[in-house]
């Protein structure tokens, strides 16, 4: 079992007890130490990856996790679109279709990183018929919307999402076997 799957099952676990028998709370500290010493979003990016849809209680909702994790994401995007010097931002103008790309870039990364699936085969690969989908060529990943330019952003910064994703994962489960042993 790797540690998003212990991290999931923590997240939805009703039974936070901990002694010799119960360590569903190692994976949450764990990741929450994780956070300290990374970027800071790794274990919301897991929450809002694969928990937020599988909690079962009505009153629970991952939409405010999704939007936190939004709101961080743009300005990361904001951030590293500057540094990258993605665009001139000399005049008022410049600097407002520069705001407006990097946003796009932010939403369109961020929504093909949570569910990228080609919608002609639902991320199977195959139609109805088990044919191979001509629009994703058979690997069941959708294409990013936007021009040439916009879509090499976006293609750039789902690729920084999974980096991250895999960086706070790999720190979170170094600390939980460290936290076992």
């Amino acid at each position: 079992m790797g540690f998003a799957d212990r991290y999931l099952h923590a997240v939805n676990s009703s039974d936070l007890r901990d002694d010799e028998h119960h360590h569903a709370t190692d994976a949450l500290c764990a990741a929450a130490l994780a956070d300290t010493a990374g970027a800071g979003i790794g274990s919301l990016l897991s929450r809002v990856k694969y928990a937020d849809g599988t909690q079962h209680k009505l009153f629970e909702s991952g939409s405010a996790n999704l939007a936190q994790l939004l709101r961080i994401w743009t300005a990361r995007v904001i951030e590293k679109g500057r540094e990258r010097k993605w665009v001139r931002e000399g005049t008022a103008w410049d600097a407002q279709a520069a705001q407006a790309l990097y946003r796009r870039v932010a939403e369109r990364s961020l929504a093909h990183w949570l569910d990228g699936k080609c919608e002609g085969c639902s991320g199977s690969g195959n139609t109805a018929d088990r044919r191979i989908c001509v629009p994703c060529k058979g690997t069941g990943r959708g294409e990013i919307g936007g021009g040439g330019f916009e879509r090499e952003k976006a293609l750039d910064m789902v690729s920084e999402l999974e980096a991250l994703l895999q960086s706070h994962n790999a720190r979170a489960s170094a600390l939980d076997r460290g936290a076992r042993v």
